[in-house]
């Protein structure tokens, strides 16, 4: 069965980086479209970047810029390289997979039937 796991996580003061990766199994890598999302404590879960089969990569506008999305299919691990990180930053982050995200949906929940459990991401001094 398809399996998600992200690590990478933790404490890291504002203006640092992080960088987040998630291991697929039970899938093929080259053939799905993946994608990070994250929710903060009382707030929607929301989409960060996508990246899809064809090497499209989506950003949400509060990490333009700042964050970059990739993927190892060799390596079936997908990551999210996060710099300049902000407290607003702060929350449990997500990878998400499917196979032929619609492209509107590409940064939207519905769009994806895969998760993995999180990796919580705290940023502060």
């Amino acid at each position: 069965q398809v399996q998600l796991v992200e690590s990478g996580g933790g404490l890291v003061q504002p203006g640092g980086s992080l960088r987040l990766s998630c291991a697929g199994s039970g899938f093929t890598f080259s053939r799905i479209d993946m994608a990070w999302f994250r929710q903060a404590p009382g707030k929607e879960r929301e989409g960060v970047a996508s990246i899809n089969t064809g090497g499209v990569l989506t950003y949400a506008d509060s990490v333009k810029g700042r964050g970059t999305i990739s993927k190892d299919n060799a390596k079936n691990t997908l990551y999210l390289q996060m710099d300049s990180l902000k407290p607003e930053d702060t929350a449990v982050y997500y990878c998400a997979a499917e196979s032929g995200v619609w492209f509107s949906r590409r940064l939207q929940r519905n769009g994806y039937t895969y998760w993995g459990q999180g990796t919580q991401v705290t940023v502060s001094s």
